[in-house]
C-alpha cells in the first residue's frame, strides 16, 4: 500500500508539476513570463464577469422582475 502512495507522489511531484517548476524557474529572468499561468486565470475571470454583467443587463432591460417593496412575502 506503500508503494500505491508513493507512485502517486511520483505522479503529482514529477509529471504534473513539471510545469509549475518550470515556471518557477523563469520567475528569476522575467516576472511576467513567470506569472503567464495567472494572467490566464485573471482573463478568464474578467471574461466570464463580463458574460455575466451583460447578461444581468438583458435580463434587467425586459423589465421581468417585480421591483416593488412587497414583492416577496417575507419583505
Amino acid at each position: 500500500m506503500k508503494d500505491f502512495f508513493y507512485g502517486i507522489q511520483d505522479l503529482f511531484v514529477d509529471v504534473l508539476f513539471a510545469p509549475f517548476d518550470y515556471l518557477r524557474e523563469l520567475e528569476l529572468t522575467s516576472w511576467f513570463t513567470a506569472n503567464t499561468l495567472s494572467w490566464f486565470f485573471m482573463l478568464i475571470g474578467f471574461v466570464a464577469f463580463m458574460y455575466w454583467m451583460m447578461q444581468l443587463a438583458k435580463y434587467n432591460a425586459n423589465n421581468e422582475e417585480d421591483k416593488s417593496v412587497t414583492a416577496h412575502s417575507y419583505l
